[in-house]
């Protein structure tokens, strides 16, 4: 199988297959903690208003997952860099990969980063609201 090394492209792609695999975890990470809590919070019949803290880790999982998904680190995003080699951590500023674009390329990585972090807070606004109301 021939791997195709990933390049930078602003606001489409910022990370590489490895960094996508611990977005992927965090992902399942975030999921089973979410499942793990509801189950326990019904189990044990804890209030209602103490279930909207499934709002964190339901965030934290379709977080992940978006991430892995577009290829797109939101933290990297928002803070100008990428990292599409090999070497997990190992960032590179978006000035780097072309200076004369590079308060484009920056504003493009954000607004990339500002929609994950908006649908992830979607998503676990909506997970907490359903862990409010189980019985």
């Amino acid at each position: 199988m021939v791997e195709i090394q990933r390049e930078y492209v602003a606001g489409a792609c910022n990370i590489s297959k490895e960094e996508e695999g611990l977005r992927l975890v965090a992902g399942w990470l975030g999921s089973g903690l979410t499942v793990a809590a509801a189950l326990a919070f019904v189990a044990l019949g804890v209030p209602a208003v103490w279930r909207l803290t499934l709002f964190l880790p339901a965030a934290m999982g379709a977080s992940g997952f978006l991430q892995a998904g577009m290829h797109f680190c939101a933290n990297y995003g928002m803070r100008g860099v990428f990292n599409v080699g090999a070497d997990v951590g190992m960032t590179r500023t978006v000035g780097e990969a072309e200076s004369a674009h590079a308060a484009e390329f920056a504003k493009k990585d954000r607004a990339k980063a500002f929609q994950i972090l908006g649908l992830s807070a979607l998503v676990g606004v909506v997970v907490a609201a359903i862990g409010y109301f189980l019985p």
